[in-house]
């Protein structure tokens, strides 16, 4: 014997069964769904890398080369103007060298007559009678060179002379 609360139940059981089932179904509709909705998208990058590899690739290959071109020519005319940089360089430190040098010449001798201001007449005079003897010194060396020269010329003149002398006795002696 069935009672009506069997079949209620039993109807309840077939309700619960029919509506699990049909949420059941609809959630694996909408994971189809987005397994197809992935799928297309991995199509359009499958197609997107396939159409990069036939025409794309190529592109970027030559690009890339022409890229790596441009990096070689980029390099060679830094180590051009970095050789020209060095050089310019090279160039103003030794004009600053010079005109450093000079400048401290001058300095020097402004101190130099500065300092000579200050002292009295006697280490003045001192100070002008040694510049005058160096002069003199100067010429003093100048002039011995220029006699050391002259003497020595008059040696070899000398020598020449008694050389002859001798071959003019030696003749003199065989006739």
């Amino acid at each position: 014997v069935v009672t009506r609360d069997d079949v209620e139940e039993s109807l309840k059981a077939v309700f619960q069964f029919v509506k699990d089932k049909e949420q059941l179904l609809q959630d694996l509709r909408s994971k189809i769904e987005e397994t197809e909705k992935k799928i297309s998208e991995k199509q359009r990058e499958r197609d997107y890398w396939l159409e990069y590899k036939n025409v794309g690739s190529q592109i970027h290959a030559e690009k890339i080369s022409s890229l790596e071109k441009d990096i070689v020519e980029v390099k060679s005319e830094l180590e051009r103007t970095e050789e020209h940089y060095r050089e310019a360089l090279k160039v103003v430190r030794e004009e600053n060298q010079k005109l450093f040098d000079k400048h401290m010449k001058l300095l020097s001798e402004e101190a130099l007559k500065k300092a000579v201001g200050y002292l009295d007449k006697d280490c003045r005079r001192e100070i002008e009678e040694n510049q005058w003897l160096k002069e003199e010194v100067k010429i003093y060396r100048k002039e011995e060179r220029d006699l050391k020269a002259s003497v020595q010329l008059l040696e070899e003149e000398n020598t020449t002379l008694v050389a002859k002398l001798i071959d003019i006795k030696l003749q003199h002696l065989q006739v």
